[in-house]
């Protein structure tokens, strides 16, 4: 009877070890095949914030100065940010709430850092983009210097995320047209 218990037991324990990352993989997939995909422009790093592992460090523009009519917020609080395609393609807050709207539209959960005057600093939560440890370095440069580079003919460096229901999903970096993998390749060969 021990063996038994202890047999199915041990099958309930891998099975659940299997079922448990097999729903996160597929909820991830179901984003990127099924989710609104948005272009969000990013800004330059402070160069003292070194590559920390195997990914890229990114800002985004989105987070800084959006307009907020509340005044009680807390740090690290989770807020929800409305966005929408903007007339240059990119991704725009349009709302800021500490609770859900009854809007139309997608939107990403954030984390509220601090307000000023009457506008809103937050942290969305899509702020690293992992890639092989030979190439992070070199694309991390790739993206600081478009990102000093802000002349209006230079190509902007922006993520692909995919956004469906209150899940972002960050698909790819791109400087202008090129991805930042294909960028990396290409000068280091």
């Amino acid at each position: 009877m021990n063996k038994i218990v202890i047999t199915l037991g041990c099958i309930v324990m891998v099975a659940a070890q299997w079922f448990v990352p097999g729903q996160m993989i597929y909820e991830q997939e179901s984003v990127l095949t099924q989710g609104n995909p948005y272009k969000f422009k990013t800004q330059p790093i402070d160069p003292s914030d070194p590559l920390r592992g195997k990914y890229i460090t990114l800002r985004y523009e989105m987070e800084r100065s959006t307009k907020i009519t509340d005044t009680i917020w807390n740090p690290n609080d989770p807020i929800f940010v409305y966005i929408e395609e903007g007339e240059d393609g990119f991704a725009e807050a349009t709302a800021v709430s500490q609770k859900p709207l009854d809007l139309d539209q997608d939107y990403v959960m954030a984390r509220y850092q601090y307000s000023r005057k009457g506008s809103i600093n937050f942290d969305l939560p899509f702020d690293r983009f992992y890639m092989e440890e030979s190439k992070a370095y070199d694309a991390e440069l790739a993206v600081r210097e478009t990102n000093r580079n802000r002349d209006s003919l230079a190509p902007v460096c922006y993520a692909l995320v995919y956004v469906k229901d209150d899940v972002a999903v960050l698909d790819n970096v791109f400087i202008g047209e090129k991805s930042v993998k294909e960028i990396v390749e290409e000068r280091q060969n």
